[in-house]
């Protein structure tokens, strides 16, 4: 008796305004939620999107975190909305970010303490080569063997967090940690330490990985012919077939890129702001990015923003949890009604509603 009608025309202007209304109705909603949990649903969103930038007892510290926490996000939903616009789904990013951070915190420990700054870039390689590798394997399976990336990917993730645990006490465990697991705190060995490039900013490298990052997918999808062709993957799959495109090309080349930008997050992560390699390290930036890439559209500039948007709501989520006494897991709820909303509004924007006689199948 009900079902959904593509539209032959969606509208340009309610696509564009697609993510606004979704952070409204995630604002709304939240508010809801942060009321029924205690809480004054004003001073909660006030305290999410506001305090952080303009308080000014918070802003000090809040705005450099702005870009701390936004820098890996963009970074990773950059590679994730490649493969997406080509439908190739990589879920797995978590466990991407996760061996890039093993694989470049390993590869500056072997050489410690030297203070040699060939060791810095060698890390950025290695961690970028561990993300690449991790991302390869789903794209392999799926080449050879017809396996679906989605469920290759994310099973993945708890594979890695398995050997993120196993690192943390034992492979690169810290020998002069008195027993406690975790590696050594590159923050004490500036040879391989991410440290703020301009003081009191936030901004690392990174960030600044992540812009250019954002540059990097803006003129490949706009301006080259490989963005062609990715874009004319997703769009139209046996066009591109016919045009010369090799699926199994595009799959190694999306999951591949995608892998490592993770991988290089995780590297600029373990070195700057989360400072070693420890059984709590991943932080859940890789499934966040997933949010971000579709909450920008999938278009670099709107990623950008977007990870701007997710990095304030981490900063204000943990404000909401000390003044406010919100749970942690509020505050992940609230994140995720983004990509809720986000994907109800694009139903609605391509699709119409039929009910009645007329609606049956």
């Amino acid at each position: 008796m009900i079902r959904l009608e593509k539209r032959p025309q969606p509208s340009r202007l309610i696509s564009a305004l697609t993510p606004v209304i979704a952070v409204l109705l995630t604002m709304i909603v939240g508010g809801i939620l942060f009321a029924a949990l205690g809480a004054n649903p004003f001073e909660a969103i006030r305290t999410l999107f506001w305090d952080p930038l303009f308080h000014p007892q918070f802003a000090a510290y809040s705005r450099p975190q702005l870009l701390v926490k936004a820098g890996p996000l963009i970074l990773i939903a950059i590679g994730l909305s490649i493969g997406f616009r080509a439908g190739i789904w990589n879920i797995g990013a978590e466990g991407q970010y996760i061996m890039g951070a093993i694989c470049g915190a390993g590869a500056g420990l072997a050489f410690y303490p030297s203070e040699s700054p060939l060791i810095f870039p060698l890390m950025i390689l290695a961690g970028a080569l561990g993300g690449w590798a991790w991302g390869m394997i789903p794209a392999i399976l799926k080449t050879r063997l017809g396996t679906n990336e989605i469920l290759v990917s994310l099973m993945l993730v708890y594979v890695a967090e398995t050997l993120l645990g196993s690192v943390s006490t034992g492979l690169l465990r810290n020998p002069e940690g008195m027993g406690f697991p975790g590696s050594r705190n590159f923050k004490q060995w500036d040879a391989a330490h991410n440290a703020e490039i301009v003081s009191n900013t936030g901004a690392h490298w990174g960030v600044i990985a992540a812009f250019i990052a954002v540059i990097f997918a803006y003129v490949l999808l706009s301006r080259h012919i490989l963005g062609y062709q990715v874009r004319l993957t997703g769009e139209a799959p046996r066009a591109a077939r016919f045009s010369g495109v090799k699926p199994a090309r595009m799959v190694l080349f999306c999951l591949g890129l995608s892998g490592a930008l993770a991988g290089m997050a995780g590297m600029f992560e373990v070195t700057g702001p989360a400072g070693q390699i420890s059984i709590d390290f991943n932080s859940g930036y890789g499934f966040t990015a997933i949010i971000v890439a579709f909450l920008g559209r999938l278009n670099p500039i709107g990623i950008l923003l977007a990870g701007l948007l997710m990095a304030l709501t981490y900063i204000g989520g943990e404000l909401a949890q000390l003044m406010l006494g919100l749970p942690a897991a509020a505050i992940q709820l609230f994140q995720g009604m983004l990509l809720f909303f986000l994907l109800a509004m694009d139903v609605f924007t391509n699709f119409r509603i039929r009910i009645g006689q007329g609606a049956k199948a």
